[in-house]
């Protein structure tokens, strides 16, 4: 992976760890269902104009089936499903789960695209993973009578994470060489029609207050609309199973965020874990062990 590349993927890790940050903010006021919709919605109205300036929404037509599906299960669902988490469990947790994505991503191209692992890749995968049950060790209980909320937040996050994988390799086959611009408008265009009808019908009865909308807007503007135009594009030039890693450093920024902003504690297990997953991730990507 090149220095531009590695560095947008980084910048793309930073900008999606705050995206717990502001779903735990958002979520309890607007609901789940309902911040997800606005959020995609929110996302498609400022790329459509982006896209309509740059003569693509012709090709939003051409592609629509594959928009579809992308966007069901790139926004719509998993959305859903990490605002549903954030009412139980912390940014840092639900972001910890979220890290699984490229290992669901690659079974997902070897079972379906046929896609090979090298031993250096599994060797990443399997050590990021690793990674990621140590740092969520303890977090949640799943002893009868412990809080099952906690245990369907998790099972909701797993949940998404599998969508994740299928919709990165959805994208690899239905859309390859369609301009990430319009991969990401879209996407997002279409888990809006998916989520408008519901989330009318769920509308808070009390409006949410100033800091449940900022942080709706912020999940659009830069986690959703910035942040999707970015993860097509390095799709595009480094492929699903790379592009996907970006969920290895994720919780390091959204424990970051999650300390800064809502004083989540930072222990020694999460900081041990999070050096586990860059090894990992080094791995993945292969910065390591290459020859030259």
């Amino acid at each position: 992976m090149k220095a531009f590349d590695l560095t947008e993927l980084i910048l793309l890790a930073a900008v999606w760890g705050a995206s717990f940050l502001f779903m735990r903010l958002g979520a309890g006021e607007f609901g789940p269902l309902v911040l997800a919709a606005v959020r995609v919605g929110l996302a498609s109205v400022l790329l459509i104009p982006l896209l309509a300036s740059q003569g693509g929404l012709g090709e939003l037509r051409r592609h629509w089936r594959g928009l579809l599906l992308v966007g069901a299960l790139n926004s719509a669902i998993p959305f859903v499903l990490f605002s549903f988490a954030a009412l139980s469990i912390t940014a840092g947790l639900s972001s910890i789960v979220n890290a699984t994505t490229p290992l669901w991503t690659a079974i997902v191209a070897f079972v379906w695209l046929r896609q090979g692992l090298t031993p250096l890749r599994v060797a990443g995968l399997v050590i990021g993973f690793a990674g990621v049950a140590f740092l969520a060790w303890d977090k949640a209980s799943f002893k009868p009578g412990a809080d099952h909320a906690g245990f369907w937040a998790v099972v909701a996050c797993a949940a998404a994470t599998l969508c994740y994988g299928v919709a990165a390799n959805a994208t690899k086959r239905f859309l390859a060489g369609v301009s990430p611009l319009v991969v990401a408008t879209g996407s997002q265009f279409a888990a809006a029609l998916l989520l408008a009808a519901p989330a009318v019908w769920l509308w808070p009865a009390t409006m949410p207050g100033a800091v449940a909308w900022g942080s709706a807007l912020a999940l659009a503007a830069l986690c959703t609309a910035l942040a999707y135009v970015l993860y097509f594009r390095l799709m595009s030039r480094v492929g699903p199973t790379n592009a996907v890693s970006v969920t290895f450093l994720i919780p390091l920024f959204a424990m970051l965020w999650g300390a800064l902003f809502l004083q989540e504690a930072i222990t020694a297990q999460m900081v041990a874990g999070g050096a586990v997953v860059l090894v990992g991730i080094a791995l993945a990507l292969g910065l390591v062990g290459r020859r030259g």
